[in-house]
């Protein structure tokens, strides 16, 4: 009798593992959904003051064209402010430093307070094989995910550079699971007039960015779900 309660009770906990699995993986997708179709929405007004903001930027003109896009916008409503380039990438968090360093200079007050510097693991570097770049790429999420579990911004702003794919991917995994609603906000390259750049397609196509901009009317066309804002620089 004992023996065919044991029997009994396997495949009764099976079927309960089965089902939990099918739940969770249910909920997990249509939470996923969701999200995917908040993107692109207006953006709710809300009463915050400011918002924590992850700066995402990039070695050539990813760094100008964000630095300069910052310059239009209202710094009082973006702090505290987190700038995050590449390990390699010293020259982007000097400029961004010299910027705020400006600022502080222009207004009198003690911004740099408000201020982070922050570098992060890249996935893969120019010219690097793709199979040493599988370990470098998982170094590079793992590294991401602490700095998001670290500052869970209100607010991405990222212009294209490869690093702000991870953290974008990470920003989009905690909006599914309800850890932090990140907004973030995409403006494609100048540069990128007839077609998207890799990581902007890929946040396009999987609608990871609340907002998506473009700086060319040809872009927006053929992308009708982007902005189009006009150049920038």
């Amino acid at each position: 009798m004992e023996k065919g309660n044991g029997y009994c009770f396997f495949p009764m906990t099976l079927n309960a593992t089965i089902l939990l699995v099918v739940l969770i993986t249910t909920f997990v997708l249509i939470r996923a959904l969701y999200v995917m179709h908040q993107s692109g929405k207006p953006l709710r007004k809300t009463a915050l003051q400011s918002a924590s903001t992850l700066i995402v930027l990039g070695s050539g003109g990813h760094t100008a064209e964000m630095l300069n896009l910052l310059s239009m916008l209202q710094k009082d409503k973006f702090t505290p402010r987190f700038y995050i380039a590449a390990a390699t990438d010293n020259m982007s968090l000097q400029k961004a430093h010299l910027m705020e360093k400006s600022l502080v200079e222009m207004t009198g007050g003690n911004v740099l307070e408000s201020v982070q510097f922050m570098q992060i693991y890249r996935s893969r570097e120019v010219g690097q094989s793709y199979i040493t770049s599988v370990g470098t790429t998982l170094i590079a999420i793992a590294h991401a995910l602490w700095i998001m579990i670290k500052i869970r911004p209100q607010v991405i702003l990222c212009n294209g550079p490869g690093t702000c794919l991870p953290l974008c991917v990470i920003a989009f995994l905690f909006k599914v699971v309800g850890i932090r609603w990140s907004s973030t906000f995409y403006v494609e390259s100048i540069a990128r007039v007839r077609r998207l750049s890799l990581s902007g397609l890929l946040l396009y196509k999987l609608r990871m960015a609340d907002q998506f901009f473009v700086q060319w009317p040809q872009l927006q066309k053929k992308y009708p779900r982007a902005h189009y804002v006009g150049c920038l620089m």
